[in-house]
């Protein structure tokens, strides 16, 4: 009896020093991989403070600096319009977002709940379009939209990118976790599809609603493309725009330091975003994608 307690203590030993290894190795490797996701995100700030002679002065690259300064951040909005570009982004995001969440959250009841003949074809062809790359239809937009004479505008901007064939199927799957009997009753009451889809549909759904917003505030936040081809008015420039016209025109392609504060600038509202609602992100996303 001894020598099996004996045994059964070695071997209880012996796991817990396993278990230990392996969890120190796991959080090694974790904070190793973290020390090179969050880098250049450091090296970005960092060069952002540096002066434009201290930083042209640097045969070796400094991790560090003794002498730090705003006067980037300072030559950032002075030398283009960067307040402008920040502000145009704003409109263009909350405007899109706005008019794909109404777009997106119909078109998911619709097929969630109403019935209809060839819904189900319907659907699956609406599928079909996620297989289609965006730049296979840009000149198809960028032919349409200047036909409409609608290039240096917010329109113009917006039109391409107020639906999501992916947005409306990650929704239609939350919908559809919602018991029938709901939906039932509130029409026994009396209670019109709308009505429901407010009160009713809308709140439970609320985690991934929100998850939606945020991903599209991202997305609209860092577009590039068809703002580049659509715009040419300075008046019209998002960030991305305003990123290439600081780089050609504002204080050159030679002053990384104040290159680096605008990108800092224009980093910091979706860097702070997602912090904030990391969480709900990560909730929406699991809510759509398990049923039950």
């Amino acid at each position: 009896m001894d020598n099996q307690k004996e045994n059964y203590e070695k071997i209880e030993k012996n796991t817990r020093v396993r278990r230990k290894a392996v969890g120190a190795l796991t959080y090694a490797l974790l904070i190793i991989w973290g020390v090179i996701v969050l880098f250049p995100f450091y090296w970005m700030l960092l060069t952002s403070v540096k002066s434009y002679s201290a930083y042209n002065s640097e045969h070796i690259p400094k991790f560090f600096t003794l002498s730090p300064t705003l006067q980037n951040y300072a030559d950032a909005f002075t030398a283009v319009p960067l307040g402008r570009y920040l502000l145009n982004t704003t409109i263009f995001t909350v405007l899109t977002t706005v008019i794909m969440l109404a777009v997106i959250t119909l078109a998911a009841f619709a097929f969630a709940r109403l019935e209809f003949r060839g819904k189900n074809i319907v659907f699956v062809l609406f599928l079909s379009l996620m297989m289609i790359p965006n730049e296979l239809v840009i000149i198809t937009n960028f032919v349409t939209v200047t036909n409409w004479d609608m290039r240096n505008s917010f329109p113009g901007l917006i039109l391409p990118s107020v639906t999501s064939v992916f947005y409306i199927y990650l929704l239609k799957e939350n919908f559809e976790q919602i018991p029938d009997s709901l939906y039932y009753a509130a029409k026994v009451d009396g209670t019109s599809d709308i009505k429901y889809l407010l009160k009713v549909m809308v709140p439970i759904s609320k985690p991934t609603l929100i998850t939606v917003t945020i991903l599209k505030v991202i997305e609209c936040w860092n577009s590039y493309v068809w703002p580049r081809l659509i715009t040419d008015d300075e008046n019209y420039f998002l960030v991305s725009n305003g990123i290439q016209e600081i780089r050609e025109n504002g204080f050159g392609r030679e002053n990384i330091p104040a290159m680096m504060a605008a990108v800092v600038v224009i980093s910091v509202p979706l860097v702070m975003l997602f912090l904030i609602f990391r969480k709900k992100i990560m909730e929406g996303v699991s809510r759509g994608g398990t049923k039950g």
